[in-house]
């Protein structure tokens, strides 16, 4: 079997340290895989004088799979992230985050087996930011049908699939009448069309409390792009 070429963007700090390690665990499962290395971030900017230069974007678009070291994000300026720039050019709209329990490993909790599936090109993440006026600065919260009910629709598919028994909606439509009540009536619509999988909502502060008491009974989080990123991390602390 010939490899298959599957690009490789190694990253700014620590991030060709990890993708060296990464690598390492790849060659050891017996994959044949040719890397394409690409770059992105600070040393992009240093060989192309951009962080996501079009040769990155056509070597990903040709080869279809590609593995990306972190790439630095300045804090309160500087560029915008090369993470949300692949994500829109791409239209990567699923992020898709298992969290379990390893065995041998002592964590806080012993039951947790929860898939994080996040919408990730929408949202307040849309970068959709300027200036009203000196001093009032204003950021906007983009959501669309097609968005909402796409990563709803691909959620529940995942769920069939993988023989998932319940997906769990964190919103804040009680504040955000119109978008995250968007996103939930996309998201019920969907799922009276998938009967045998369980469909439940809460309110995100709530979810959260209802996470660190019991994550155990949670299965599938379905979340908007914000929820999405910080569940992420609050649920990997869940496994240490």
């Amino acid at each position: 079997m010939s490899a298959r070429k599957v690009v490789l963007i190694p990253g700014d700090g620590i991030g060709p340290e990890i993708s060296e390690a990464a690598k390492n665990v790849i060659r050891a499962s017996g994959a044949k895989i040719e890397w394409v290395i690409r770059s992105a971030g600070v040393s992009a900017i240093e060989k192309y004088q951009e962080v996501l230069p079009e040769v990155t974007l056509d070597a990903i678009r040709e080869h279809k799979v590609a593995l990306k070291g972190p790439c630095t994000t300045p804090i309160g300026g500087g560029f915008s992230s090369v993470n949300v720039q692949l994500r829109k050019k791409l239209d990567l709209y699923a992020a898709v985050r298992p969290v379990r329990n390893i065995e041998g490993i002592k964590t806080r909790f012993s039951d947790v087996n929860i898939v994080i599936v996040r919408e990730n090109t929408e949202g307040l993440y849309s970068g959709v930011e300027n200036t009203v006026s000196p001093g009032v600065v204003m950021s906007m919260k983009v959501a669309t049908e097609k968005s909402c009910e796409r990563i709803a629709r691909w959620g529940f598919e995942y769920a069939v699939k993988r023989k998932r028994k319940k997906i769990t909606v964190f919103h804040k439509a009680n504040i955000m009448k119109i978008t995250d009540g968007l996103f939930i009536r996309k998201a019920r619509e969907v799922s009276e069309q998938y009967k045998g999988i369980e469909y439940e909502e809460y309110i995100v502060d709530a979810g959260c409390m209802r996470l660190v008491q019991d994550p155990g009974r949670f299965d599938i989080l379905l979340l908007e792009n914000l929820y999405g990123d910080v569940m992420s991390d609050l649920c990997a602390g869940l496994v240490g």
